[in-house]
């Protein structure tokens, strides 16, 4: 499979919630090891389009191959089998298991074998968690959980990682380490889409980027490009 460039593909998205045309005619590719941007107010279809390339928004037209499979219909575990992993802004852990449990549960070699975030590296990268194994998730600080959420994910060797909303309401020096996380994934090579509202900090750490408004895409290309383009701060509402 290593042939294919693209990871993500998906042209011509549309997605409606009950009578709500959210999203219209998105195109979006992300490639193998590329670490992408998604930018935009509140509201500007962000998440939808997230949804709609994991498959939980059930209205939806256009075509999404990923690592060159047609997967337009696919259902969300369909999409996570095929090596996509997904930090969901609510973080999504299992409150009653503990923090091992919750790691260990996900684990899994990635699709051509790769078991390179074992248990031992995400303890290194997240020494905090280290130090809760036997916690529950429910007993663990908003930063703790979405530390926990994003080991989770690297456990499952995903070629894709999808972060909604990385550091959304955490303390500062949580943000810090989650920035820091983030650039050490994308070191290895792991293809990444990040939300998050702290736009300079998206930028920085992209190598592409894309402005939605009002569900279209209105900016795309390299970050350093959308970073310097004076349309930039319009659409962002800065």
């Amino acid at each position: 499979m290593s042939h294919i460039e693209s990871i993500l593909d998906a042209r011509g998205l549309h997605a409606w919630y009950d009578s709500s045309h959210v999203l219209h005619g998105v195109d979006i590719r992300i490639n193998r090891g590329e670490t992408m941007g998604l930018l935009g107010r509140n509201g500007m279809g962000k998440s939808t389009l997230i949804r709609t390339l994991l498959g939980h928004v059930a209205r939806r037209d256009g075509h999404i191959s990923l690592f060159g499979q047609d997967m337009s219909r696919a259902r969300p575990h369909e999409v996570a089998r095929l090596g996509v992993a997904y930090v969901p802004e609510g973080r999504g852990i299992f409150p009653n298991l503990s923090v091992r449990e919750n790691l260990v549960m996900a684990a899994r070699p990635g699709r051509d074998g790769r078991r390179e975030w074992t248990f031992e590296r995400v303890m290194e990268t997240f020494p905090r968690l280290a130090e809760r194994l036997g916690n529950l998730g429910a007993q663990l600080s908003g930063g703790e959980q979405q530390m926990l959420s994003i080991g989770r994910a690297l456990m499952t060797h995903p070629d894709l990682i999808i972060l909604d909303e990385a550091t959304e309401g955490l303390a500062p020096l949580i943000v810090t380490e989650i920035w820091r996380v983030i650039a050490e994934i994308r070191k290895s090579h792991i293809a990444t889409l990040i939300v998050d509202r702290d736009y300079r900090k998206v930028l920085a750490h992209a190598d592409v980027a894309m402005v939605l408004q009002k569900g279209q895409s209105v900016l795309a290309g390299k970050a350093a490009e959308v970073a310097a383009d004076p349309a930039l701060s319009g659409f962002l509402g800065v």
